[in-house]
């Protein structure tokens, strides 16, 4: 199955700079996200999909119809234009290897930028296949431009075979997912579906159903400024207290570079201020809301012992929920799940049912009673300039979605 013009798609919306932004207190956080939003509308018009708009929140809508005479579910496909802050997505440069030869890619010979196959066991498995990757100086965008691309084949494929049984489909292209902010400016009622998926996962035949519970949590450090040079016994500088607290952290456990599979995290990702005040900022994770709690209490413990040690400081911390695990919800409706991996199967891959050590859109929808599994995209390494994808799996992963709505048109 070929689908026509994925790469030139691709590469077109990948050098679109559509970053979010956590600090913005606007939506969408940024307006450079509406620059891609207003041109897949265009897309969405020209493959065939008249009523596509996008809202004034930024949000893409659109629908391809029906082609069966009997009544069926109504079935959304979902991804997101913005990229993540983590590395900048300005003036991206990709660059395509063709029949990749198994070993390193340089990315950059003037930094000594290099994907190297030994710390990249998935990528050393694409050998013969078109690898596209950054130039080592911005992230791709993969995620999830290139889910974004893989629903707008799988799209024109079904309206050039009309005679591939469908069922209704409706189109969502959401702003500010990688800030945790995709789906607050939407309702069900407007997605006007009964099941979803997200196009947003990585590795080839993955299909995925269970995300983190995530928190996020703030630690405000109110200190005492004094001009340094009169500041003998005065100065209480906010910034000494937050590193002296996220020293208590432990070195070789509860963080993300020391935990896999379902093991959970404290994260502290952000922090900025002055000797007067500091605000640190934390991502706390794990499969089970028991293992939230757990990680708040402990945060609670570090702060009382900081307050302790520096007396006259203010320290306060706040906790606000993000997302939930989707599993709770989907195993209320497995059918939605399983037709994804038979949609893997009979696309001759091997599906990997797994878990997210992150979250989607999904995550947040399937809480809103539209049950939302992901699906692989074929991408690796995201929110790094050593993001890459194969071709060929983004084929795939529009084929897979193309199997996905004959199956439920059965």
């Amino acid at each position: 199955m070929e689908f026509e013009g994925m790469l030139k798609r691709f590469l077109e919306f990948v050098k679109i700079d559509t970053q979010s932004d956590e600090s913005s207190d606007s939506f969408p956080s940024t307006k450079k996200q509406l620059n891609l939003s207003n041109r897949l509308v265009d897309e969405l018009k020209t493959i065939g999909l008249k009523d596509a708009f996008v809202n004034k929140w930024g949000y893409v809508f659109a629908t391809l119809e029906s082609n069966v005479n009997k009544k069926l579910p109504t079935i959304a496909l979902i991804s997101h234009v913005d990229t993540a802050p983590d590395v900048s997505g300005k003036d991206v440069k990709p660059k395509i290897n063709k029949n990749y030869d198994g070993g390193d890619i340089i990315l950059s010979d003037k930094d000594n930028v290099i994907l190297k196959a030994e710390d990249n066991p998935y990528l050393s498995t694409k050998k013969g296949k078109t690898i596209i990757t950054t130039s080592g100086d911005t992230l791709l965008g993969a995620d999830d431009k290139a889910g974004i691309v893989e629903i707008l084949g799988a799209l024109e494929y079904l309206i050039s075979h009309p005679d591939i049984a469908r069922p209704r489909i409706r189109v969502l292209f959401t702003p500010d997912e990688e800030i945790g902010n995709g789906v607050n400016h939407v309702t069900k009622k407007e997605i006007d579906a009964d099941y979803a998926y997200t196009v947003d996962g990585e590795k080839l035949g993955e299909i995925e159903d269970e995300t983190f519970c995530a928190d996020s949590a703030e630690i405000i450090i109110t200190g005492i400024n004094v001009h340094p040079g009169y500041a003998k016994g005065k100065l209480l500088n906010a910034v000494k207290i937050a590193s002296d607290l996220i020293n208590e952290f432990p070195k070789d456990a509860l963080s993300p570079e020391t935990t896999e599979k379902r093991e959970g995290y404290i994260h502290p990702y952000s922090i900025t201020g002055f000797a007067e005040q500091t605000t640190l900022k934390i991502l706390l994770r794990d499969f089970e809301e028991s293992g939230l709690r757990k990680q708040e209490k402990y945060l609670r413990t570090v702060v009382d012992k900081m307050s302790k040690k520096h007396p006259k400081a203010s320290i306060k911390l706040n906790v606000t929920e993000s997302y939930r695990n989707m599993k709770v919800i989907l195993d209320e409706y497995p059918k939605v799940t399983e037709l994804a991996i038979k949609a893997v199967e009979n696309s001759g891959i091997k599906p990997e049912r797994n878990i997210i050590r992150g979250g989607t859109d999904g995550a947040r929808l399937s809480f809103m009673e539209l049950p939302t599994p992901n699906i692989f995209t074929g991408g690796s390494n995201f929110h790094s300039k050593f993001e890459w994808i194969a071709l060929e799996d983004m084929y795939k992963a529009s084929e897979v979605l193309v199997n996905l709505m004959k199956l439920w048109a059965e």
